[in-house]
């Protein structure tokens, strides 16, 4: 399901490292669970993806975000912090927790955190069903697209 349009005054983060190591089978939108100051740090664009992973589990069922760094924010004062890496709960139906958790424990797959915007006024995640590239993979895709843009300029010259 593509996410839905966001205000453009809203801030969106996307995490570009994700498709670059991962192979992406599989996307869904869910709900985080945030304070106050995280929302306000992420509305200001002071988040950073691109070490997250998510972890789902079967007992109880649900889906946790890891690894995710929101700086602080400021304003709020001292006593009124978040923890910058915290781990924090995702929301999502309980038929689709138990079908990445079921994905997930085959191995090389792994959900990883792709997109964060909002909705409404409301953060939501997009997070990837992933599978991890080897190395020559990386290479070959990135091989392709050098291709693809020297037939682009020799194209674009031969229009001249």
């Amino acid at each position: 399901m593509p996410p839905r349009t966001t205000k453009s005054n809203e801030r969106e983060v996307v995490n570009r490292k994700a498709r670059h190591d991962y192979s992406i089978h599989d996307t869904l939108e869910c709900g985080i669970k945030l304070t106050g100051t995280e929302i306000k740090s992420i509305r200001d664009g002071q988040i950073s993806l691109a070490e997250g992973f998510i972890r789902a589990s079967d007992k109880p069922w649900g889906l946790t975000l890891h690894g995710v760094h929101i700086a602080e924010y400021p304003p709020a004062g001292p006593h009124r912090q978040h923890e910058a890496t915290r781990t924090r709960s995702l929301l999502a139906h309980r038929r689709e927790i138990k079908k990445l958790f079921t994905k997930t424990q085959q191995r090389g797959f792994t959900l990883v955190p792709l997109k964060l915007y909002f909705v409404r006024g409301r953060a939501k995640l997009l997070i990837g069903l992933g599978e991890g590239k080897r190395q020559s993979d990386k290479r070959n895709k990135l091989d392709k697209r050098e291709a693809q843009r020297d037939i682009e300029r020799a194209l674009r010259r031969s229009k001249r």
